[in-house]
């Protein structure tokens, strides 16, 4: 809250157009101490002419406007590195003094996720990572994989047909639960969602709570629940945008936005189109391919890619309740070239992979009455995918379906859910609290499913409370009871605690968590050249247990605002299921229960902000529990280091921002059996990753342009595993990246 002081001080002003020299002082103060806010920026604009200009405080927290020829009224805003910004009008001379409330979060930072509201993340419980619109920008992140490569404590893995996927605490697959604005997506693959089919063209920001979220949202959010959270609202009656995207490995992205708000309706469109024409190591910088040879260079390492989407976004606003309707659209299609077969190289064998997506939601956000606060969402989501393999003649290019077995298929899965709570959200009160419910059904229909239908369902309700037992301490237990069709699900508990005191943030959580195997694990069968995976219908359902601890650091002084954070965690996971090994004969998969299976980790992460200038540096050591200690004699847990650090350069006086980024990913050392039951160790070498762009923004940031190269250390394939993975043939070389590439991004925006 800022409070106003009015200091008598005599000028001589013109009134109402006419030019005024100034004799006037304006003293920027702390709302808390009382102490002068030195170097403050206040930026002002004549509103009848917008001449704009910035006036720097001194030391002493005081900006002088003497001799400045201007007009009023004159609009000013107030801004400090760790301060709420501030606007006002004058409409005549005269001394202030602006009383300015301490900001400890970085602006905008509000949370949703697993809140009774919307929150600040400095309030919430939970250890929350916010990635802004901004870094997305200028990262140059075209979907989730682009943005999540530079995150602590993510890895992400490449799978040319699959796609890529992630591990979060040393954990991945079906235990990292993704989600668009609450609605659990679908569609995994090998227990991976493809993070390069999650676009950004429409996304506000990204959530990241690491560790369960069992008791909000059930099965898999044991590892951690990353919540993409979309643009709904807008400032003005009439927004439109423009978007295109060009990289240098044959990547021509193009999209656009049209938004109406006012009143209380709001309806907004968006869409566009991805295309790749796909990559094979050796290609120059700026590679295009004219004409397409009929020899071994069609068969590409990445393989071509196009993708076509639009999201539908219609709200109303009911009293304090936001009520909205979203329908969205996902094509994807995957052409895989084959090499041409041995003599004569005249006939080979192509596969497509064709994706579609159909997502269906209602929502109804936002403040029943004073106290009370509704969250409630609703969604249908459908996913097919259609596998084709066809033999070519490469004389005539003419094609036709093939006829062997597992050579054609049509998957389709889908999901009905809803999810609702009521909380109490007054801030007088010593206890809040939360009663909700959790209601999905998952089906999946095709050949390769037994029965060629199954389905699960799961519903549960769930409670929380947050009691303050003094104003500084919050204590917050849950309780998550469920019915699961085809397992018996076990209550599942959590316990968090979160203490401030003055600078310093204080958070400790226990969480357990339970995920019943999903239906591709248990029924799904996937047969092809590339893949030879099976279902497994004996799974035992998984049990979990997490602690985690933060305690995060706060302070700003002399315009620069500084922030240190660490955090340790420890992951339990009983009945672990993974793909494994079963027939090395005809290298068959299969999902199995490991057993006990643990991960634990630290991180430390620094921040310095400034005016211009913000920096972030972190790192993070985490183990990987070894199964194979149990019985042969291999260290209990390999670790593996990771490197982080970010870079911003805002030069405000150009409109420039210059931008770094850069990760280190260690080595990932594990242990296998090989055919003669010996064991070997096998290690997944470490790489460095780092991009930099530069955004030029014209027109008050209606156009930007963005110049860029990815992968600075021209990082490919990595060694890896030597005795073959899902696929077929075994590999000591894992695709990581298409090498140092380089980009432009052109946005413009039409504002009303």
């Amino acid at each position: 809250m800022i409070n106003f002081k009015l200091c008598g001080a005599g000028m001589v002003f013109l009134w109402c157009g006419c030019s005024s020299v100034f004799s006037q002082t304006i003293t920027i103060l702390s709302a808390e101490e009382k102490e002068a806010i030195p170097h403050a920026h206040i930026i002002y604009t004549v509103l009848s002419t917008q001449q704009r200009g910035t006036v720097l405080c001194t030391v002493h927290g005081k900006a002088s406007l003497d001799s400045l020829p201007i007009f009023f009224p004159l609009a000013i805003e107030i801004s400090s590195v760790g301060y709420k910004k501030y606007r006002d009008t004058l409409y005549s001379s005269s001394n202030k003094t602006y009383y300015t409330t301490a900001e400890t979060t970085v602006p905008n930072e509000v949370v949703v996720t697993a809140q009774y509201a919307a929150n600040s993340v400095e309030k919430s419980v939970y250890k929350v990572k916010i990635i802004d619109r901004k870094k997305i920008d200028l990262q140059g992140a075209q979907n989730l994989r682009d943005i999540l490569s530079n995150e602590m404590n993510v890895r992400i893995s490449q799978d040319n047909i699959l796609g890529s996927s992630m591990s979060l605490q040393g954990v991945s697959g079906q235990n990292v639960k993704i989600m668009i604005d609450g609605v659990p997506m679908i569609g995994r693959q090998n227990g991976n969602l493809d993070l390069s089919q999650i676009n950004l063209n429409n996304t506000e920001r990204i959530e990241i709570v690491e560790g369960p979220l069992s008791v909000n949202y059930g099965s898999d959010a044991l590892a951690g629940t990353i919540n993409i959270i979309t643009r709904k609202n807008q400032r003005q009656i009439f927004s439109s945008s423009v978007n295109t995207y060009y990289e240098s490995i044959g990547q021509y992205n193009a999209s656009g936005r049209i938004g109406y708000q006012k009143n209380k309706n709001r309806v907004s469109l968006s869409g566009g189109r991805n295309y790749f024409d796909g990559w094979q190591n050796g290609e120059p910088a700026f590679h295009v391919e004219r004409t397409a040879l009929a020899d071994s260079t069609r068969s590409k390492s990445w393989k071509p890619k196009e993708q076509y989407f639009t999201t539908l976004n219609i709200g109303r606003q009911i009293k304090g309740v936001q009520a909205g309707y979203t329908t969205d659209l996902f094509y994807e299609k995957i052409t895989n070239k084959g090499v041409p077969r041995t003599p004569y190289n005249e006939s080979g064998f192509d596969d497509y992979y064709t994706t579609y997506r159909y997502n269906n939601s209602i929502s109804l956000n936002g403040k029943l009455s004073k106290n009370y606060n509704i969250n409630f969402v609703a969604a249908y989501n459908y996913y097919k995918r259609i596998k084709n393999t066809y033999y070519i003649d490469l004389t005539t290019l003419n094609q036709t379906l093939t006829t062997n077995e597992g050579d054609q298929d049509t998957s389709v899965f889908k999901t009905m859910m809803s999810r609702a709570s009521i909380s109490n959200t007054n801030d007088s009160s010593a206890v809040n609290y939360e009663i909700g419910y959790d209601l999905n059904h998952d089906s999946g229909y095709g050949i390769q499913i037994a029965s060629s239908h199954q389905s699960i369902g799961d519903y549960a309700s769930f409670g929380s409370l947050e009691y303050h037992p003094i104003r500084s301490l919050v204590i917050r237990p849950g309780l998550r009871y469920s019915y699961n069709t085809a397992y018996t699900a076990p209550v599942v508990p959590s316990l968090n605690i979160k203490w401030m005191h003055k600078s310093f943030t204080f958070r400790l959580a226990y969480a357990k968590g339970f995920r019943a195997p999903a239906i591709k694990e248990l029924y799904f069968y996937f047969v092809d050249i590339n893949h030879n995976i099976k279902g497994n219908p004996s799974l035992q359902a998984e049990h979990s247990n997490n602690y985690s601890g933060s305690l995060v650091w706060q302070k700003t002084f002399d315009q620069k605002a500084y922030k240190a954070e660490f955090s340790a965690f420890y992951n339990q996971i009983n009945n672990l299921i993974t793909l494994a090994l079963i027939s090395a004969a005809n290298t068959e998969y299969s999902y199995i229960n490991v057993g006990n299976y643990q991960t634990k980790g630290i991180s430390l992460n620094t921040e310095l902000a400034t005016q211009h200038v913000k920096l972030s540096v972190g790192g993070s050591y985490t183990g990987r529990y070894n199964i194979l200690s149990q019985t042969s004699d291999v260290p209990a847990f390999s670790y593996s280091p990771e490197l982080r650090s970010n870079l911003f350069y805002e030069w405000k006086k150009a409109r420039l921002t210059i931008a770094l980024f850069y990760k280190y990913n260690g080595s990932l050392p594990a242990f296998a059996i090989d055919d003669n039951n010996q064991v070997y160790q096998n290690t997944i070498q470490a790489y460095h990753m780092a991009d930099a762009s530069v955004t030029k923004y014209f027109l008050n940031k209606r156009i930007s342009v963005s110049l860029g190269s990815k992968n600075l250390f021209n990082v490919k394939n990595i060694n890896g595993s030597s005795t073959g993975d899902v696929h077929s043939a075994g590999t000591n070389s894992l695709p990581v990246a298409m090498g140092r590439t380089y980009f432009i991004k052109l946005d413009i925006v039409f504002n009303k």
